[in-house]
């Protein structure tokens, strides 16, 4: 081995540590150029070491690049027996010094936050997943040498995004660009890895230096990477540690990855690489570097031999330079903004801005005026008075509205034990936080919403007087959740005084004063309240709160929203409210934050006595002047506002391959089947991980009566003919069992599409496969003996023409009975001129008569003979995704996807098949995903899941998914009756007043049913609540045959299709407000709405039409394949209406829990169970 001169040396070394440490897992010699040159473009132009490059991350705080120099000699030893191992043959391995460069918990870029993300390409890269390696550099007296470690236990992740695609990591040296007789010519890339997975395994399965996970590269002398030389021993060995290591390499976040533990590693009071949102800096290490060693808690080195090390040597890597891409800018982070926030770049950052009309911190902004909602658990341990024993809360439900515009809160806690409840009242800050962060605000200042957004923790330590009794509330608020709900976590810890049960609470308003800091925010009041126990004695109390608040601000103060240190937030008309016999614990005040110097402004605006709308902001004016303006998505004149549907927008609001559904104030986009969303949140891409296509319906097999989509894994799948069917299941053809002969000789066989019945020849009786001779004819059906006595009658009493063919006499009537004996539905008196309607037992339907001339339209309640033989099962096709509109057809129920602009009429398709019921109405549980149906054939209810499974028969026909309730009519019985939604406790709620009562809807978030009776003689739409209470006729004037009924609970309108008026009607139930929203339409029978739009089906036009709500044209029309009359319609949605209603964990009821506006009631089944109780809170 050649030796250097001492000047050799210098330079040797000069090359070897004069480097740019890089975030993205390599070290250069130069600086790097933009990483989109070099990512996956490999090689590139500048010389490098890799020892594990791709696009990582460590902007969380998580991931961290340290580095250091060292010469001990410990550490030098160490770097000297892993080149030995790789290159046994070599003598004179001395390393003089070394760099030890290490990555640790580093995270795949767009995976550092707290969801995992999906590249284009689909793969999904998780902040759970970390990857730790380390470099390291020994300079010799003739050439360089790099060491790369690698976990034992496996790499986390194996690649990262690279634009709209995934790359694998790469591993390797890269000479750059050298000089050429003519021109600059690409140098040597000598690469570890491949474009192989497996290749990046290895480097933690094998090795070239005697030990798996450890990698040795000679690199030659200045210039160095002229020549690769790897290292030359592929078996490892089983090694013993015989002394203490120097250093260990600390585990990973996501799971522990064993390192080699005699190697050099990072001492956490080492310089570390610059964070992903610093620019280059250089880095000095101080002389005091050396005694830093022996403080650090490792290991110390025996310097005893330093002075031989040349001082001059020394000094020249002292200096190195650490290279991050500046990636905390607008650019590569506008998606952690808010829809509703600009983004600013500033000099060493960036910041989010709430647009005019919404407020927060940017990263979270909601309308100004606009209602909020809170919902959270609540856990803990908390003794009352001097028990020994807590009282233990767990996952205990707390919801919180606050009307933003007038500052009032309300707070509900289900779920409280008696023995903690009572003394729960005082504390009704436990959810007023929301009170604060909601705050009506005054002239200049600003509640904590608008200040530090919706994520930030929450510590408060309570101290009762005057038993000294003492509580710590913790909470965490997780930002808003996609439903636009503030997510809140809350600990409780401690005691409290004890509250006997009955007692009420009564708490004086009171003053807090707010300080604000960078990221801090600090308040202290005393609270009084009052106790008035049952007995009627009366209690003065008090306790001393005292509260932090921590969050992470935008770091630029100039970009800050500006706000006085010091607020007052003033809290009055506080209500506390334990309520025993449902378990429940309220709490609602009004809430106003300001100056704790000047007199309250008396402004409507500021006060809220203002008449603005709930969904309005109040904009002041000179002195009591004021004005009301609708909040942003919704539209009025602010008094009054409406939902705006931004999916009816002109201007498309979702990209391409999205669907738009629109929501109270807002919309929201999902992609289509087979895309998802790309990094941006906003863009749907093609989704290329594997897809099961029998769910999603993209397969190519026969219709779903035919053949069976089976799932085997991957994106395969094997298509099957169904029973009574053969070929290759992409094409079915219906086997003719008569061909084989399965019924007896003395019937008549008839094919059908998979089946086959069969029917013995007249003569003959049986099933058909046994048939024996009669000797009379079949029995006569009533119908027939009616008919029969008709006529009879007639001839009896015609004298001479009763020796004629029997024919009735005018003004007698005689029924009219079909091929099977049954009466027709449509019966007619041919001398009187008149019709009606009549039941499966020939008796009149009421109030169906008509008069010459006309003839109304009767539901055929037939009930077609029993096929014989094998039937085919009722079959479920799976919805797609998104919304669509379900509506009844006879024996099957069809589908039309909704886009959010209108009716995809290209994929309607049934998606429930039932051939031997004739289905009237249908109603969806957004929850479970099950469409029910009425079967006026059997009659019966019926349900099935539609993301395929087998039927059911429990009832119900409206639904409340909140209270898990549903609704019916009996036009039979004239009755409306609720059961759960398995169809157990069945109760009628009303029985009088009925005469042919339809269709029914439900108001889950008020706890109100409405139906409509369609009685000719005196048609109504009723309401009333839930639990049968307040019952009250809501429209009785110009009504006809008000068929169809739906309620919308975005605009809180109810709408009515008349076949009878023609008309299609809307009404605020509230205001009693109506409006007529199309006329001069033909026969609606069922309506929907969705949108902007209600969706109605005709009988005259066999159609589903779609009407503007507003404009009242009609938009679009879809006609089914087949032809004939449609019943019912409903919508599915990807999503359930946002409602909460006090039976939602059936509040503590016994049997039936049945909301009402405010509260609900326990009510029994109509069934006796002694077990129930009934009441009322």
């Amino acid at each position: 081995m050649c030796r250097l001169s001492e000047a050799d040396v210098l330079r040797l070394l000069v090359t070897c540590f004069h480097l740019q440490i890089n975030t993205n897992g390599f070290v250069a010699v130069a600086k790097p150029p933009p990483e989109g040159e070099y990512l996956g473009k490999m090689p590139s132009g500048f010389k490098m070491i890799a020892a594990l490059m791709g696009d990582l991350d460590n902007s969380d705080g998580e991931g961290t690049v340290h580095f250091r120099q060292d010469s001990s000699p410990g550490v030098l030893r160490r770097a000297a027996e892993h080149i030995r191992k790789a290159f046994p043959r070599d003598e004179g391995v001395e390393p003089r010094g070394v760099l030890v460069v290490t990555w640790e918990n580093m995270a795949a870029r767009g995976a550092s936050g707290p969801e995992a993300k999906v590249s284009g390409a689909g793969v999904m890269f998780s902040h759970k997943q970390r990857n730790t390696f380390q470099l390291v550099v020994a300079s010799m007296a003739s050439s360089c040498s790099a060491i790369l470690l690698y976990p034992r236990d496996g790499l986390q992740f194996l690649s990262t995004p690279a634009g709209q695609d995934s790359k694998l990591l790469e591993a390797g040296f890269n000479e750059g660009l050298v000089s050429g007789w003519f021109r600059n010519k690409q140098g040597t890339y000598f690469r570890t890895t491949t474009d192989e997975e497996t290749s990046l395994r290895e480097l933690t399965e094998k090795t070239n230096s005697a030990k798996n996970g450890v990698w040795v590269y000679e690199i030659g002398a200045s210039p160095f990477f002229i020549g690769i030389t790897p290292g030359m021993v592929a078996d490892s060995e089983d090694e013993v540690e015989t002394e203490p290591p120097v250093t260990v390499l600390p585990r990973q976040t996501a799971g522990p990855q064993e390192v080699d533990s005699s190697t050099p590693e990072p001492l956490r009071e080492t310089t570390k690489a610059a964070p992903e949102n610093k620019k280059v800096t250089t880095v000095e290490i101080p002389k005091e570097y050396y005694t830093s060693l022996s403080e650090s808690g490792t290991t110390s080195p025996d310097y005893s031999s330093r002075n031989h090390v040349n001082e001059a040597f020394m000094l020249l890597w002292l200096f190195f330079t650490v290279f991050a891409y500046n990636l905390e800018t607008c650019a590569h982070n506008r998606q952690k903004c808010s829809a509703f926030a600009d983004c600013r770049d500033y000099s060493d950052g960036y910041c989010c801005h709430c647009r005019p009309g919404y407020y927060g911190n940017g990263k979270e902004c909601v309308a100004e005026g606009k209602p909020q909602r809170m919902n959270g658990k609540v856990n803990g341990r908390v003794f009352v008075g001097n028990s020994r024993s807590p009282v233990e809360l767990r996952n205990n439900d707390l919801h919180s509205y606050v009307v933003a515009n007038d500052g009032r809160a309300y707070v509900a806690i289900s779920s409280i034990p008696d023995g903690v409840g009572p003394s729960l009242q005082p504390l009704s800050s436990l959810g007023g936080v929301m009170g604060w962060a909601f705050a009506l605000e005054q002239p200049g200042y600003h509640n904590g919403f608008s200040l530090i957004g919706g994520v930030f923790s929450r510590q408060a330590e309570v101290t009762f007087q005057p038993g000294n009794e003492r509580l710590t509330i913790k909470q965490q608020f997780e930002g808003i959740d996609e439903h636009d709900h503030l997510v809140v976590n809350t600990e409780l810890e401690g005691r409290l005084p004890h509250v006997a049960l009955g007692s009420s609470v009564q708490i004086h308003p009171y003053k807090e004063i707010y300080l604000y800091g960078p990221n801090l925010i600090t308040s202290s009041s005393n609270r009084e309240y009052t106790v008035t126990t049952p007995e009627g004695s009366v209690q003065n109390r008090s306790f001393q709160w005292r509260q932090t608040i921590t969050f992470q601000g935008c770091p630029h103060e100039d970009a800050s929203r500006a706000a006085p240190s010091t607020q007052q937030l003033s809290v009055d008309q506080i209500f506390v409210m334990f309520d025993d016999g449902n378990h429940l614990i309220r709490y609602a005040m009004s809430n106003k934050i300001g100056s704790i110097h000047s007199v309250p402004e008396q402004n409507p605006c500021f006060t809220g006595h203002h008449g603005c709308d709930i969904s309005a902001v109040c904009r002041p004016g000179d002195g009591q002047q004021f004005s009301c303006e609708c909040t942003a998505g919704f539209t009025g004149d602010g008094r009054q506002c409406q939902d705006v549907d931004e999916c009816q927008d002109p201007v498309q609001v979702c990209g391409l391959n999205a669907v738009c559904t629109n929501h109270p104030g807002t919309f929201r986009c999902e992609c289509s089947t087979g895309f998802v969303f790309a990094s941006d949140g906003k863009t749907c891409i093609e989704e290329r991980r594997p897809v099961d296509h029998c769910q999603r319906q993209t397969h190519d097999c026969d219709r779903p009566d035919r053949a069976e989509c089976l799932y085997s894994g991957g994106s395969a799948y094997v298509c099957s003919c169904r029973p009574g069917f053969v070929g290759d299941g992409r094409t079915c053809q219906d086997v003719d069992e008569c061909e084989q002969g399965g019924c007896h000789r003395d019937a008549f066989c008839s094919n059908t599409q998979g089946s086959y019945s069969c029917q013995c020849r007249p003569g003959f009786h049986g099933d058909g496969f046994h048939c024996r001779p009669i000797s009379s004819e079949r029995e006569k059906t009533l119908c027939e003996r009616r008919r029969e006595s008709a006529q009879a009658a007639a001839s009896s009493g015609d004298g001479l023409f009763s020796l004629f063919r029997p024919r009735p006499a005018v003004g007698r009537y005689t029924p009219q009975c079909d091929e099977h004996g049954a009466f027709v539905p449509l019966q007619c008196h041919a001398g009187a001129g008149q019709c009606w309607c009549v039941d499966a037992d020939g008796e009149e339907i009421p109030d169906t008569r008509s008069g010459p001339g006309g003839a109304p339209l009767c539901i055929d309640r037939s009930v077609a003979p029993a096929p014989v033989g094998p039937t085919p099962r009722p079959d479920v096709r799976p919805v797609a995704p998104g919304a669509n509109l379900l509506f009844a057809q006879s024996g099957k129920i069809e589908g039309v996807p909704l886009n959010g602009r209108g009716m995809e009429t290209g994929d309607a398709k049934p998606v429930l098949h039932v051939p031997d019921q004739v289905v009237i109405a249908v109603a969806y549980d957004c929850v479970d995903k099950m469409v029910y149906w009425t079967d006026i054939s059997r009659p019966s209810i019926s349900r099935a899941r539609l993301t395929g499974g087998d039927l059911q028969s429990p009832e119900g026909i409206a639904i409340d998914h909140v209270a898990r309730l549903m609704f019916w009519t009996d036009s039979m019985r004239d009755t409306v009756e609720v059961s759960k939604l398995d169809g157990s406790q069945r109760r009628v709620l009303f029985d009088t007043d009925l005469v042919n009562p339809r269709p029914i809807v439900t108001d889950p978030a008020y706890g109100r049913i409405y139906w409509a009776d369609w009685n000719r003689d005196g048609p109504k739409i009723e309401m009333s609540n839930m639990d049968g209470t307040d019952r009250s006729i809501l429209v009785q004037d110009e009504l006809g045959l008000p068929n169809g009924l739906t309620f919308d609970p975005n605009s809180q309108e109810l709408c009515w299709a008349d076949a009878g008026t023609r008309k299609v009607e809307c009404m605020d139930p509230h205001r009693r407000l109506r409006r007529v929203v199309v006329e001069g339409i033909q026969y609606p029978f069922a309506v929907v709405s969705f949108g902007g739009s209600l969706y109605y089906t005709d009988w005259r036009r066999d159609a589903v039409v779609a009407v503007d709500r507003r404009s009242g044209s009609e938009t679009e029309e879809f006609l089914p394949h087949k032809r004939s009359r449609l019943y019912g319609i409903t919508t599915t949605t990807t999503q359930c209406p946002q409602a909460y209603n006090y039976c939602s964990d059936n509040g503590g009821c016994s049997h039936l829990c049945l909301p009402r506006p405010g509260g609900f009631s326990c009510r029994c089944p109509d069934a006796t169970d002694p077990r129930c109780v009934e009441g009322r809170p």
